[in-house]
């Protein structure tokens, strides 16, 4: 499966992380979701999915033996448009879990979380190929060089 942008973010990607950086509401935050490998669904048809819940319905199942990470304000560059190449990326941090154990992975899902919120109203923003089996020691991944997100 390919890296995309759920079709309920696209053209919105950038805006939800400013909400973040702009604390538009205070508590909002982008959350990194680590998907399991085995049952993760294709692209057709997990891109329509308007929040985690839906990511979540079907086959694709959630590695929660590692645990989500959560991005806050402080944790973010600035978001600005790259005027001289008429694009916009948008990075994250390069995502560290400790003593990574569990199921195999497949994908990271990349999400914005207005306010603590259900799964429900956590809206899912990106798909990102990971194929790793945790092994117990630490795991980090970098989305991008470039950005986790890049509009044009």
């Amino acid at each position: 499966m390919a890296d995309f942008v759920f079709n309920t973010a696209k053209g919105r990607v950038a805006e939800f992380v400013k909400r973040v950086q702009s604390n538009d509401p205070a508590t909002a935050r982008l959350v990194i979701i680590p998907l399991e490998a085995a049952g993760l669904e294709s692209q057709a048809n997990l891109e329509d999915s308007v929040s985690v819940v839906e990511v979540l319905d079907g086959a694709t199942n959630e590695q929660t033996t590692m645990g989500r990470k959560y991005l806050a304000d402080a944790d973010l560059a600035a978001v600005a448009a790259d005027m001289a190449n008429n694009r916009m990326d948008v990075d994250i941090p390069d995502i560290t879990w400790t003593g990574a154990t569990g199921n195999a992975l497949g994908a990271l899902v990349i999400a914005y979380d207005p306010n603590s919120s259900a799964d429900s109203a956590i809206i899912p923003l990106t798909h990102h190929d990971f194929s790793i089996s945790p092994d117990g020691s630490d795991l980090t991944a970098q989305i991008a060089a470039a950005g986790f997100y890049r509009a044009s």
